[in-house]
């Protein structure tokens, strides 16, 4: 290349990249579990039940549907499983899978995208599948230990400043982007299906959960172990308390949602993982959880 001449412009880059999301869908058997496999006709392989997402449609969303419209099983979505990235008639893709427990099925049947679908152990589905990716997801998942508790844990959305309003701050309400932002939180914390939502005792958090519990038809618990400091604690009490909360309601066996704050979250999860990261969550914000009895085993951002 010429000195001062521009450089091309790489034709590669420039390609939009094909974004999809699935997941490995297991279920209980005596002995262990069986995953999920579907046959595509089309291309004559088996492999993870998965799909491109819809225009602005979340990642997480986009899993949950491309199972069930695959293999007709209604799944609940609970560890990140590796990223896996190829090329799909000349462009880059990346898919995004999760771990599924399956929770209903309305019974399956063939199509022109799937026309076969079978339940195997992981050894045999590793054993099976056409793609080297989609074996290394499936013995990710293998490698996990049975999840027993999940959660969705969000922050409150936005409420305005805390200076313009005169009253006490607890009663502070969500604003309208606050509110439009607790709509779309609604759909991704029935992924989870939920048997309760609890709430700190703040107006906001409680605000943020009301479309969640019009769409499940389930009541708010509020829950004062979810609060923030107040004036003369200390942070490090609300941290403890708000883990051991937690952990508690993971240990439920149920999916549970809960909304809390953002000087609780950062810590109390900093406790639960047993190590100092960056657990800082922006309003609206949350998190995807997976508890292996008493100790989280996965936190994944939504």
């Amino acid at each position: 290349m010429a000195p001062g001449q521009p450089a091309a412009a790489d034709p590669v880059a420039a390609v939009t990249e094909i974004r999809a999301a699935g997941g490995v869908v297991w279920r209980p058997v005596p002995g262990g579990v069986e995953v999920c496999l579907v046959h595509r006709p089309r291309y004559g392989d088996w492999t993870l039940p998965k799909g491109k997402l819809e225009p602005g449609e979340h990642p997480l969303s986009a899993a949950v549907r491309e199972v069930a419209e695959e293999s007709d099983n209604r799944a609940v979505p609970q560890v990140r499983l590796p990223t896996v990235h190829y090329r799909s008639e000349g462009r880059p893709k990346r898919v995004d899978y999760w771990s599924m427990r399956a929770v209903a099925t309305g019974g399956f049947q063939p199509g022109t995208e799937v026309d076969d679908m079978c339940w195997l152990d992981t050894d045999e589905a590793i054993r099976r599948v056409s793609y080297p990716h989609d074996a290394e997801v499936l013995a990710a998942f293998a490698a996990l230990p049975r999840v027993t508790g999940t959660m969705a844990l969000v922050r409150h959305a936005h409420a305005g400043k805390r200076t313009t309003w005169s009253g006490p701050d607890t009663g502070r309400p969500l604003d309208a982007q606050g509110w439009a932002r607790a709509h779309e939180l609604a759909t991704l914390v029935a992924l989870v299906r939920p048997s309760r939502l609890l709430s700190a005792s703040a107006r906001r958090c409680v605000q943020t959960l009301d479309p969640s519990a019009a769409l499940l038809d389930l009541p708010i618990e509020v829950c004062g172990d979810l609060d923030e400091p107040q004036p003369g604690q200390q942070p490090e009490e609300c941290a403890l308390a708000a883990a051991a909360r937690l952990t508690a309601l993971a240990g439920g066996g149920e999916p549970v949602a809960v909304c809390s704050q953002g000087k609780v979250i950062p810590g109390a999860l900093e406790r639960l993982a047993g190590r100092t990261d960056d657990f800082t969550t922006p309003k609206g914000g949350g998190w995807l959880l997976a508890f292996a009895d008493d100790r989280i085993l996965a936190l994944d951002r939504l």
